[in-house]
């Protein structure tokens, strides 16, 4: 059976859970062993409360191994059920009811059923809660349960792409009357169950017993996550065999890798973004001139030839990248011109520019050696810049959303509108740049609209146009794409097909690899 795809839901409005629990024809797997990684994007505020969870640590070691959502995105970027079996939609799209998962057990014993989804969605929206899963949450105007293993959601507005939402990694499933418990130990529904955690440190989970996705995912009998947010000790680490596996592997060192017959690189062409937002709200990025002399004082190529050394490509100030549906491919690229950046100073009232920007490799690597290429080419277009190199650890907590220009990383999101409802729709979490309707009312509507356009030509319409405002108009330097390029031992067995929504597989490397 195949699963259906995004373009035959936006067709039909009717889409089913159709494809088998493993998401992809698997190879013979070896089950037993163990998979020991070594990750960054780990901090000592860890914790399993999905609402929290904006890096590569927590999602492997939550979404990817010990809990699980109600939809999944398969390592073709396909939907499939996971604590859904099917759902449906009403003509509008407004109103859609999941099936949900029979025989399905918590690890503390708990039964799955339909108040446990609710109970989990509301946490999202409870008050003082701060998730960047709030506005997908909040579009949900009632939660109605018909039966155990029935829910039904009714919108504000149509969304095409709900079943796609529910997939997000904030969204994990708590067992209902026992979520701090859950939170606070690790008790989720996922092929692995908690043994230990050290936030920051490490994540230890064995195969939790008769599964229900049996024998078709989850083939280790153990995994062993290690917090390894320097990016030499974790090189290190692979290369002396401390860990099978490891992410963001260093581009400059990279050849050291190839050269070993023991290991094998992973390169996945995705949607992953190394960005520059700026606060809209806030001087001198309130004034859409210079705003547009920032976008043609960077020299985008330059970052991609010595910043990626070429794992990547040119981004163009928009969000939406090579693996969306409706990517802009043929919009005119914004080129490096120091002749325009002034022009656009002129036009803000002024002859140069001095401004900070904050960066840290904890954006992502080679982060401070991009401002500082970012630095030397603005100069040229009158534009001064500061660059602040900002301590690792904090940085997303204390820099990122406060700071007025910095450096930052997305992975990309596979829906239009659930990257635009994630990072720059008015007023949800993590709206990085403070997009509003100030800035472009017309951006707004169109969010809104395409939003429950079931008509995929409009949609394409749409956002193409929405991509051109933000290419344009928008507060948020999006100069590449960056491939996901990631290092295994050869004792550690991935299929042919490797997710290219997150790092490692989607994140879900220890659902879909096994020992050689």
């Amino acid at each position: 059976m195949h699963g259906i795809s995004r373009r035959g839901l936006l067709k039909t409005g009717v889409a089913a859970g159709v494809l088998g629990l493993s998401g992809m024809p698997l190879r013979a797997q070896t089950r037993g062993g163990k998979l020991t990684a070594g990750l960054s994007g780990a901090n000592t505020s860890d914790s399993w409360d999905g609402r929290t969870h904006s890096d590569l640590f927590m999602i492997a070691s939550a979404q990817g191994s010990v809990f699980d959502s109600l939809t999944e995105i398969a390592a073709d970027g396909s939907l499939k059920g996971e604590l859904a079996e099917s759902w449906e939609a009403s003509a509008d799209a407004k109103t859609w009811t999941f099936n949900l998962r029979q025989g399905v057990t918590f690890h503390n014993g708990k039964s799955f059923g339909a108040d446990d989804v609710i109970e989990s969605l509301q946490l999202h929206v409870a008050e003082g809660a701060k998730s960047a899963a709030q506005p997908i949450v909040a579009a949900i105007t009632e939660m109605t349960k018909i039966t155990d293993s029935q829910v039904q959601f009714t919108l504000a507005s149509g969304n095409a792409d709900f079943p796609y939402l529910m997939s997000d990694y904030h969204l994990l499933m708590y067992p209902a009357g026992q979520t701090e418990e859950a939170i606070a130990q690790g008790i989720g529904t996922g092929l692995y169950q908690v043994q230990s955690f050290d936030p920051g440190v490490r994540m230890v989970a064995t195969r939790y017993p008769d599964h229900y996705k049996g024998d078709s995912a989850g083939f280790f009998d153990e995994i062993e996550y290690i917090a390894i947010n320097d990016n030499t000790a974790r090189m290190n680490a692979l290369m002396t065999g401390q860990v099978d596996a490891i992410n963001r592997i260093d581009f400059k060192t990279e050849a050291l890798l190839r050269a070993n017959p023991a290991l094998r690189i992973q390169e996945v062409t995705g949607n992953q973004q190394y960005t520059f937002p700026m606060l809209t709200d806030t001087a001198p990025f309130n004034d859409v001139n210079v705003r547009r002399a920032l976008k043609y004082g960077i020299n985008r190529q330059e970052m991609v030839d010595k910043i990626l050394l070429g794992h990547g490509a040119v981004g163009n100030d928009t969000p939406i990248g090579p693996a969306n549906q409706y990517y802009a491919a043929d919009m005119e690229q914004l080129e490096y011109d120091p002749d325009q950046a002034k022009f656009y100073l002129q036009q803000a009232g002024i002859d140069s520019l001095d401004i900070d920007l904050s960066a840290s490799n904890a954006a992502f690597e080679g982060a401070v050696d991009a401002a500082q290429l970012f630095q030397a080419s603005a100069s040229a277009g009158g534009i001064n810049i500061n660059v602040v190199q900002e301590p690792a650890d904090g940085y997303w907590s204390n820099v990122w959303l406060k700071k007025p220009f910095c450096a930052c990383y997305w992975s990309g999101r596979a829906t239009e509108d659930w990257m635009f409802s994630t990072a720059y729709e008015a007023g949800v979490p993590w709206n990085d740049s403070q997009w509003d309707e100030k800035d472009n009312a017309r951006f707004q509507e169109l969010l809104l609209t395409a939003r429950a356009e079931l008509d995929s030509d409009k949609r394409r319409d749409q956002y193409t146009e929405m991509q051109q405002i933000l290419r344009d108009d928008g507060g948020v330097l999006v100069p590449m794409f960056a491939n996901y390029v990631q290092a295994v031992n050869n004792r550690i067995s991935s299929p042919d097909t490797v997710g290219n929504l997150w790092q490692m597989d989607n994140a879900r490397m220890a659902e879909r690899w096994s020992v050689a």
